[in-house]
């Protein structure tokens, strides 16, 4: 089973990233799940056209009476999606209901018995505390890829998640896979990608150019590749998606 974490500054473009790449590769003939790890919740509405139930507020709602039938949706593509959720607004801590939601899905069995061949775990990267470092731990992702662009906080926020996983390193945690250049128009922007890369000794695995057909899909709540297969973009994300796959050969 090949296991992935994506993580990026908030509004960077994980989400997309994420729900294209599994699209694609669920294309492909693989069984993808896909599991936002995000309090907002909305990691896998590009592939249901909607957005689908948290296991925390399932859980909320539910107890002990929880099913993987009613955390778990499959998208018309095929795509297996769950989303972790968050705590009640101003209540609680959204990185310690991550750990709630990921532990839950591991008691219910979830990947006995979807049996994915793909799983990606779409993550928040503005923090990179307890909670939000849980996809990167030894059982959950054996690899990290970072979503950055050439603006500062996003830079900012991508350095700490490759730093994060550099202190992991030793105890088994996943290791970094690449950096994903989702480019915003800053001036020198693939060469700052690339000093970021090699200051972690890792490298870019793939770009995304800004483009109208990403907002438009965005608008549709459907993946790239499935409003406009022949853009650019969705030839971009098909290569975004062989790269993850050779970082694992």
């Amino acid at each position: 089973m090949i296991k992935l974490a994506i993580y990026g500054k908030g509004g960077i473009g994980k989400s997309t990233i994420s729900s294209n790449i599994s699209a694609e590769l669920t294309r492909r003939g693989m069984k993808v799940m896909q599991i936002g790890c995000d309090p907002k919740a909305d990691s896998t509405s590009l592939l249901c056209g909607k957005r689908i139930p948290t296991v925390l507020d399932l859980t909320r709602e539910k107890g002990s009476r929880l099913t993987l039938d009613d955390a778990v949706y499959e998208s018309p593509s095929g795509v297996v999606c769950v989303e972790a959720g968050g705590p009640v607004p101003g209540v609680g801590c959204a990185g310690r209901g991550i750990i709630n939601a990921l532990e839950t899905l591991k008691k219910l069995g979830a990947y006995d018995v979807y049996k994915p061949d793909v799983v990606i775990y779409d993550v928040l990267g503005d923090v990179v505390c307890g909670g939000f470092s849980m996809p990167m731990r030894k059982g959950y992702a054996d690899k990290v890829f970072v979503v950055t662009s050439g603006e500062k906080m996003s830079k900012y926020a991508a350095a700490n998640i490759c730093m994060a996983v550099e202190n992991f390193r030793d105890r088994g945690y996943a290791s970094l896979g690449g950096i994903i250049l989702n480019r915003r128009g800053v001036r020198d922007e693939d060469e700052q990608a690339k000093e970021l890369a090699d200051d972690f000794h890792t490298s870019i695995i793939g770009t995304l150019d800004r483009s109208e057909e990403i907002q438009l899909a965005d608008e549709q709540q459907k993946t790239v590749s499935e409003a406009f297969p022949e853009c650019k973009a969705a030839k971009q994300l098909s290569l975004i998606a062989d790269g993850v796959l050779a970082s694992f050969k």
